[in-house]
């Protein structure tokens, strides 16, 4: 039965209170025409976040409970759609009403869960070969504004071997949510994407239901033998989103204001991440910018404990060093005999690149060592670490021996004479 009441208590920003009982956190509310959701609970005072913002908004308004939780359509409609952090179709086709299910609800029993074990192919030589994203995997994408960490989060969309991709945009410029919707559409790949957006222009109470939107759905999708990737962007603006809501119900703050739960706010999102036995599977990547490039920001930090591995961009690519698919290790074995080998050497190599270009920044005399590392460096730039290198995982490798071949000796790279004499490129010597 729906509780109607007539008398708002107080209206302050964007949160209503009302007196009233039998009520639960999370439901949902109409106050006046506008949805709103129960935030807080102080005996019989209930606190309301109004979506669309309380102006307008009169103390003799009425505030009906619905008695339930936010809920999201599911079916195969969604796919090729595009709505709003609170469900409302923003590509002005038809709202959704069938198979509604709840948001937000628990993260999947971990006995219920199987070990990750397999690649997702990306197309991207710096995932693919050196980081693996690996299904079931949850992982950060660290970087700071201005780098191009949408475009890099649509070009795995678009060549991510998977079934079904949830976005799900949280404070996202207009002009970045219209690229996002181009590439998808332009690249074939809107037919098996569903995309949650939350714009900065947007209630801020949407941009803290767009990951359990986006993930809800995911779940389903999964449950029924899809191969999942869920796409976020950007969690740093979904947890500044729960800042202000806690500012608002006057929770005592934590580090840097942020609340004190912003741990379980993030990890209850990401834990979401799974590979159900004999059935489909939830991959989650997440953008998550750390202001000021500080990695000791609270919300990169907090992420690090909860995720498996990170990937850094920077100056627009995929770092080498720090970059960590703590599972690709499951992975990487299967894929080609010579895959970890190459992937260690070439990395050992970058490594000492690095070294003489600091040295020869600083006028040191350079050796002959050094300018063959500096050759390998330039080339395992432009033609790996670019981002806009798209060759399949098979021949990422095949073009790791070129570059080596070119550069250097056999016996200066380090691998061992067994793989060198099967893998060495024959006609470069």
């Amino acid at each position: 039965m729906q509780k109607v009441y007539t008398k708002i208590e107080t209206i302050v920003g964007n949160v209503v209170t009302v007196r009233a009982e039998g009520v639960k956190n999370g439901d949902l509310a109409l106050v006046g025409d506008s949805y709103a959701t129960v935030i807080k609970l102080d005996k019989d005072i209930v606190s309301l976040q109004v979506f669309a913002g309380a102006q307008g908004v009169s103390t003799t308004d009425t505030v009906k409970f619905l008695g339930r939780p936010m809920m999201v359509s599911f079916s195969d409609h969604l796919l090729g759609r595009v709505f709003t952090g609170s469900g409302v179709p923003r590509d002005n086709g038809p709202a959704l009403t069938d198979n509604m299910i709840p948001i937000g609800g628990p993260s999947v029993n971990p006995a219920k869960r199987i070990v990750p074990k397999k690649m997702i192919r990306t197309g991207i030589p710096m995932i693919d070969m050196f980081n693996t994203l690996v299904e079931s995997q949850k992982l950060p994408i660290f970087s700071v504004s201005g780098e191009p960490y949408n475009q890099l989060l649509a070009r795995i969309a678009l060549q991510a071997e998977v079934d079904v991709i949830i976005l799900g945009g949280m404070g996202l410029k207009y002009d970045d949510y219209l690229s996002f919707r181009d590439a998808l559409e332009k690249g074939g790949a809107m037919s098996h994407t569903v995309m949650f957006v939350h714009t900065a222009a947007d209630p801020i109470v949407e941009c803290s239901l767009v990951p359990d939107m986006s993930l809800a759905v995911a779940e389903q999708f999964a449950l029924e033998g899809k191969k999942v990737l869920v796409l976020l962007t950007d969690m740093t603006n979904f947890a500044d989103a729960q800042k202000e809501m806690a500012i608002t119900m006057e929770q005592v703050p934590s580090n840097r204001g942020y609340p004190g739960d912003l741990y379980s706010c993030l990890a209850s999102r990401y834990e979401k991440a799974v590979d159900f036995e004999g059935s489909g599977s939830i991959t989650i990547l997440g953008v998550t910018t750390m202001p000021g490039d500080d990695v000791t920001h609270p919300v990169p930090d907090n992420t690090g404990y909860i995720t498996e591995g990170q990937y850094y961009l920077k100056n627009g690519h995929i770092e080498p060093f720090g970059s960590l698919s703590r599972l690709k290790q499951n992975v990487n074995d299967a894929t080609r005999s010579d895959h970890r080998a190459l992937m260690d050497g070439m990395i050992r190599l970058y490594s000492s690149y690095k070294e003489s270009l600091e040295k020869k920044s600083m006028g040191f005399l350079m050796s002959e060592w050094d300018e063959k590392l500096i050759k390998y460096g330039e080339l395992f730039e432009s033609k790996l670490m670019d981002l806009s290198v798209n060759i399949p995982l098979e021949d990422a490798l095949d073009l790791g021996w070129e570059i080596l071949a070119e550069c250097f000796e056999p016996n200066e790279t380090g691998l061992k004479t067994s793989l060198l004499n099967e893998r060495w490129p024959k006609e470069i010597g």
